[in-house]
């Protein structure tokens, strides 16, 4: 039976680089995808692009493409990225620069068609928060379909060597080759079912491998500082062993595998893809050696007849600032600290919809409900606190003021506070809404 091998070189924007090059150079792979695409990173570099036509693409594409274009025109691996973001095809011509820098002659394609910002201007949709998307006005950045891997089947069929894509389904990515190189049927549901368990396990790169999982004393794992990333063994049947580089740091074991199969999934039984509903509730997995865990047993039903669309837009600004205090007396310092700025925000007449008042490391993360120590514990006063204001505005001038507030701490506050800092930063946020599949068309653009 055929088989192929898939490394997953990133599960987002900023990953390491480090973990696909090893996957290039001793993973024995036939692909190295590239996962680096979140819904408000793609609302992010819409704005980019904006600003600049010729960008709008994941800014670490070109330190990316250097490091492992040289090694995988060598093996014969073939790169799958969503690092296009806003613009793949300026991406695509970036990296096809990259290449003949190298005198790599490779072919580069850029899937566009994701982009339905105009069509849901000029309809009357709803978001998934029952606004009409168009009362967003200026305030709306990006709206982007989920595409599914027709169009990057149609890629490779073409010969492509990189393909580079904007806002593409995760498991996608994954589930592309295998159709191309099994010659699966697109409405074989069973077989992209599979295909799309495969593409959900290895899309989060490090996080099946052990990342995001350590717990020490519960879940220890070795050597996270070199943390190997997964690769799918995928059989032609869509069974997939998921293990990696021998030697690596991490671990591929049924509870890594678990963990990640349960990740962003609401219904297992029913996980909506632009390809094929997934059913992954009679998955089994089964340990075949080190780090080898065989998974199988998905299956799917027919596509949905609507697309997901991520829709990007200026939600408020947020203005944060910080200050610590330390030694005897530190939390009550610190509790007045916050009480001087609430009553400064009153005073100064700063407009915000929301503000929080945390003590970091105190009740910063479940609040002071949760964070208070057990009735039978003894409560510990701690060394050291630090303050932390927030407020959400609707203006980058009352944003800013938050942290200047804070700030006077300094000569106005509680003693012997340091170390402020403070920011005030545009927000933008994401909705949804679902669009009818036939207002959305691909294409594949070759550079």
């Amino acid at each position: 039976m055929k088989h192929i091998r898939i490394g997953a070189g990133a599960g987002y924007s900023g990953d390491r680089i480090e973990p696909a090059i090893e996957l290039a150079e001793k993973g024995e792979i036939d692909y190295l995808v590239f996962e680096c695409l979140a819904e408000r990173t793609i609302a992010i570099a819409q704005q980019t692009r904006m600003k600049d036509p010729s960008m709008g693409f994941d800014p670490l594409l070109a330190e990316r493409m250097h490091a492992v274009l040289g090694i995988c025109s060598e093996k014969k691996i073939k790169i799958i990225t969503n690092m296009g973001a806003a613009n793949p095809l300026a991406a695509a011509a970036v990296v096809r620069q990259i290449a003949l820098s190298m005198n790599l002659q490779l072919k580069v394609a850029a899937i566009c068609g994701d982009d339905v910002l105009d069509t849901l201007k000029s309809g009357a949709y709803i978001s998934d928060q029952d606004i009409p998307v168009s009362s967003l006005g200026d305030k709306l950045l990006s709206a982007n379909a989920y595409i599914g891997a027709a169009p990057l089947v149609e890629a490779l069929a073409q010969g492509a060597d990189v393909i580079i894509t904007g806002r593409v389904a995760d498991p996608a990515l994954f589930l592309a080759p295998l159709i191309h190189e099994f010659s699966w049927a697109m409405d074989d549901w069973h077989k992209l079912g599979q295909g799309t368990l495969v593409g959900h396990l290895l899309e989060c790169a490090g996080q099946i491998s052990g990342g995001y999982f350590a717990d020490p004393g519960y879940k220890d794992v070795q050597g996270l500082a070199r943390l190997g990333f997964p690769i799918g063994e995928v059989a032609e049947d869509g069974a997939v062993v998921i293990t990696k580089v021998a030697g690596s740091g991490g671990q591929v074991t049924t509870a890594t595998c678990k963990e990640q199969l349960l990740y962003e999934i609401h219904d297992p039984a029913s996980y909506l893809t632009p390809d094929v509903v997934a059913d992954f509730s009679a998955v089994t997995m089964s340990e075949t050696g080190p780090d080898r865990v065989l998974v199988q047993g998905a299956t799917g039903r027919a596509r949905p007849d609507t697309l997901k669309i991520s829709i990007g837009y200026i939600d408020s600004y947020i203005g944060e600032g910080q200050i610590s205090y330390a030694g005897p007396g530190a939390l009550a310092r610190g509790k007045l600290a916050q009480a001087i700025v609430a009553e400064r925000l009153k005073l100064s007449a700063v407009a915000f919809n929301e503000c929080r008042y945390d003590l970091l490391g105190v009740d910063a993360i479940h609040g002071a409900a949760l964070s208070a120590p057990a009735e039978s514990a003894q409560p510990s006063e701690p060394y050291e606190v630090r303050v932390r204001v927030s407020a959400r505005c609707d203006s980058m001038r009352d944003a800013i003021r938050i942290g200047n507030e804070v700030e006077t701490l300094y000569t106005c506050g509680p003693a012997a506070g340091g170390g402020v800092t403070k920011t005030a930063k545009e927000v933008v946020a994401v909705q949804s809404c679902m669009l009818p599949r036939q207002h959305v068309t691909t294409s594949v653009h070759f550079e």
